[in-house]
């Protein structure tokens, strides 16, 4: 089973805890709806996209309302101590949440006590407490974007806002910023560094890179980097190599962002409709990536 870890930005939207439904552009869980639009949803959205292509079972997902102050995301965190070690999860992507070093390591130690352990795949600000908290090297998979990989790149920085001015975003300084992360122990087993273009590295060197399909459009629109990290979760549930399943979710993303013919007023749920028919394509097209799913 796969489990998605996040917030959704509505400071009345309650802890909920269950299966995820996607109706049109909505994210149903526990009777409550949210929309896809960025963030958490859109990773869900993606994720139940994927699933329904590999005929696996869709994701369970853990959703709060937190609009920035924390609260919702503490109770989250609280409440993901309190029960995962009694879980069976064999994948767990974990997403936004605000950054946390105490409940982050609640909440790993929790993992540890279950029978099995799963996958970890991090982005967003719970990816900023793995790093925060030392323990980057318990995790399978980052997805930061440029700015995120130069905070996991500074190991001087105790939080993102101090991240040192010459540690630069520019995509010509990707693979030296990958570098300093391994070097530093800031990474996660494989990085997936989401940009104009697409790297899958690891502690060896960068491993793949992917800048085709281009759509200069996708870089204006909200979300793009969530659905490829949903995508990837799911193809890592259904037995996927961590490697491959993030090469094929950059090529996927890409492929479905190409297929939508964006604008700068693209929505990102537009773009997910175009899942299916991208991994569709690209599971056809290489066979190697279809047995890894089979088998």
């Amino acid at each position: 089973m796969l489990a998605i870890i996040g917030t959704v930005p509505d400071q009345d939207f309650p802890l909920v805890a269950g299966d995820v439904g996607l109706v049109d552009d909505k994210i149903y869980i526990q009777g409550k709806r949210v929309s896809v639009n960025r963030g958490t949803p859109a990773l869900l959205a993606s994720a139940i996209k994927t699933c329904e292509v590999l005929d696996i079972p869709g994701p369970l997902g853990y959703l709060v309302g937190d609009i920035g102050r924390g609260a919702g995301s503490r109770s989250l965190y609280e409440h993901l101590s309190r029960i995962l070690g009694k879980c069976n999860y064999n994948t767990i992507a974990f997403h936004y949440l605000q950054p946390d070093v105490d409940w982050h390591n609640r909440v790993l130690f929790a993992v540890e006590e279950m029978t099995q352990r799963p996958v970890l795949i991090a982005d967003a600000g719970f990816m900023y407490a793995a790093k925060m908290s030392g323990q980057s090297y318990e995790y399978d998979l980052f997805t930061p974007d440029i700015g995120e990989l130069a905070f996991l790149a500074d190991e001087e920085a105790p939080h993102p806002f101090y991240t040192r001015g010459f540690i630069l975003h520019e995509e010509n300084r990707i693979p030296d910023l990958i570098s300093r992360a391994y070097t530093h122990q800031n990474a996660a087993r494989y990085l997936l560094v989401k940009g104009e273009k697409d790297y899958v590295a690891d502690s060896e060197g960068i491993r793949a890179v992917v800048d085709h399909p281009s759509e200069d459009a996708m870089e204006a629109i909200g979300g793009t980097g969530d659905t490829v990290t949903g995508i990837a979760s799911a193809l890592i549930e259904s037995g996927m190599p961590v490697h491959d399943a993030a090469v094929a979710a950059i090529r996927a993303n890409r492929l479905a962002g190409s297929y939508a013919k964006p604008t700068p007023a693209t929505q990102v749920k537009e773009i997910v409709e175009y899942i299916p028919r991208a991994l569709e394509e690209i599971l056809h097209k290489d066979e190697g990536i279809s047995e890894q799913i089979r088998a």
